[in-house]
């Protein structure tokens, strides 16, 4: 007797299903049900991932989900892909997905900061991965935005506010303007308007766990927001800011602060002179590529000498306090009566500035360095494996090699100048010059004094005991000793550009981009 798909179990139906192309699945599904109507077929599995690409299929969901909380709490991806909808009915929507663990939801002019704000005023536990592609420009002129203060910056502080950390995947995309989306005569409105919220969001509980990062806010200066607290991002591999004003010394300043980080996208970033004409002219066409290597590579060295500024200014407040409250407190009581004639009693001077730094004197007895003692900070040795950018200009083969060359020259000056400098400061401490400590490694004791104190005194420093901790050990090399490492290698440079068709590198930060996010953007 022959079997037909009507008489197979609905284990093996499952499985069919199972092996369905993602691109076709709902409608491979969908016709499966329709052939065979009386088989067990899993038609939950419609409900798991669900992708709307036109406005008037939010209502239709709506109206489906409403009274059948069954398939709803069944959806675990969903994705929205279209400018146009009605964002109250879409608000509606989000109410009944309580088990989301992806969400990408393109956020056109119709969304109102207000909407985010109820989506996301109560944590998603079980999110996974978050996505939203903002696209507020408008066709005609309006200037309700400016007027009313509507700006998404509440949204950022809305998921500041999530108290655990469970959000391993973030993007938050704004669309360039382009005069083929909407006119350009006039000013358009804004996603965000202050970026502080950015800020908070770096040191938030849900940045705790945030590994992928994807941030572009067309030529906004957002860099140094993401690092200019303590324990920014403490947990990013990934980070993405491409469309965005980030310069040469911002990426010196993310790569210094943000120790994890591991690969960068910066396509359409001024990271180098945009001028390619001026730089033939001066016969040195792509100086700047070693330059920039070099900075990145001593980025370490710039954090290092900034937290050692900021200890010797805390030290010599913090005695001066002292030495001030000695003498205070053994000065003679000034004896009461009539002042001289000649003594002034007003002032025609400016009164003095109060001191800026104030040291606590509540940190740990072992964090207050002793008065005269010499302090070195050991500057930590770069991360980075992959640099993806655009080139500014026109990019053939030979241009890149160029290019490429350039940057390795500069990244290996600066791994030399680094490993001087850690041996300078392994002489200071084998003749007892200077006291050497290096940075706390997250979820130390004391990293999490850090949250605590601050950068007060030495908090956040640990005593180097050893001599292997001089060593120059990048990229987790063990066998590697300073720069006798053979082979090292600086991070992968592609200048191909977000465009897949292009000539990308192989494993290029584009391409983890790609795999990371799902999309093309």
């Amino acid at each position: 007797m022959s079997r037909t798909l009507d008489s197979l179990p609905g284990e093996l139906l499952h499985d069919i299903v199972s092996h369905f192309d993602q691109a076709d699945f709902t409608q491979s599904l969908v016709s499966l049900s329709k052939a065979i109507p009386r088989s067990p077929v899993p038609t939950y599995l419609l409900f798991e991932k669900i992708r709307l690409t036109r406005g008037e299929q939010v209502f239709q969901l709506y109206r489906r989900l409403r009274h059948a909380p069954v398939d709803a709490a069944r959806v675990r991806e969903f994705s929205f892909e279209s400018w146009n909808a009605d964002a109250d009915i879409f608000v509606n929507l989000m109410a009944l997905l309580p088990s989301l663990t992806s969400l990408k939801v393109y956020i056109g002019p119709s969304f109102a900061p207000e909407h985010l704000e109820e989506i996301f005023q109560r944590p998603r536990e079980q999110l996974r991965f978050l996505s939203m592609r903002f696209r507020p420009y408008v066709q005609r002129a309006t200037y309700y935005q400016f007027l009313k203060g509507a700006y998404f910056d509440s949204t950022l502080l809305a998921l500041s506010s999530w108290p655990e950390p469970a959000l391993p995947v973030l993007s938050i995309v704004q669309d360039p303007l382009d005069p083929s989306i909407a006119p350009t005569n006039f000013a358009q409105p804004l996603v965000f308007f202050r970026l502080d919220p950015l800020s908070t969001l770096a040191i938030s509980p849900m940045a705790d766990d945030l590994k992928h990062f994807r941030l572009r806010i067309p030529a906004r200066q957002i860099a140094r927001h993401l690092h200019s607290a303590l324990h920014s991002l403490p947990a990013l591999g990934f980070l993405d800011l491409s469309t965005s004003n980030v310069m040469g010394h911002d990426v010196a300043g993310i790569l210094g602060h943000l120790k994890d980080l591991q690969t960068l996208v910066l396509d359409g970033c001024p990271i180098v002179s945009q001028r390619i004409d001026v730089q033939l002219d001066a016969g040195d066409p792509f100086i700047q590529w070693a330059e920039l290597g070099e900075a990145m590579a001593l980025a370490g060295v710039a954090r290092a000498t900034e937290r050692e500024k900021k200890l010797r200014a805390w030290t010599e407040a913090y005695y001066a306090q002292e030495i001030a409250t000695e003498a205070a407190s053994t000065s003679k009581k000034v004896r009461r009566g009539r002042r001289g004639l000649a003594t002034a009693t007003i002032s025609l001077r400016a009164p003095s500035p109060e001191r800026a730094l104030q040291p606590s004197r509540d940190i740990p007895k072992g964090r207050i360095p002793k008065r005269g003692q010499k302090i070195r900070v050991l500057p930590p040795a770069p991360t980075l494996c992959s640099l993806a950018t655009s080139f500014p200009g026109a990019l053939d083969a030979e241009t890149y090699e160029a290019v490429k060359d350039e940057f390795e020259r500069g990244w290996a000056i600066g791994v030399a100048r680094l490993q001087a400098i850690r041996h300078r400061h392994l002489t200071s401490w084998r003749n007892g010059v200077s006291r050497v400590l290096h940075f706390a490694d997250k979820g130390s004791e004391e990293w999490d004094e850090e949250d605590e104190y601050g950068e007060e005194g030495l908090v956040g420093l640990v005593e180097v005991k050893e001599e292997g901790a001089f060593m120059l050990n990048v990229a987790g090399d063990g066998q590697a000793q300073g720069a006798a490492r053979a082979g090292y290698a600086c991070p992968l440079l592609c200048l191909a550009g977000p465009k897949r068709d292009a000539a990308h590198r192989e494993g290029c930060g584009h391409q983890v981009g790609w795999d990371i996010y799902k999309d093309d953007i």
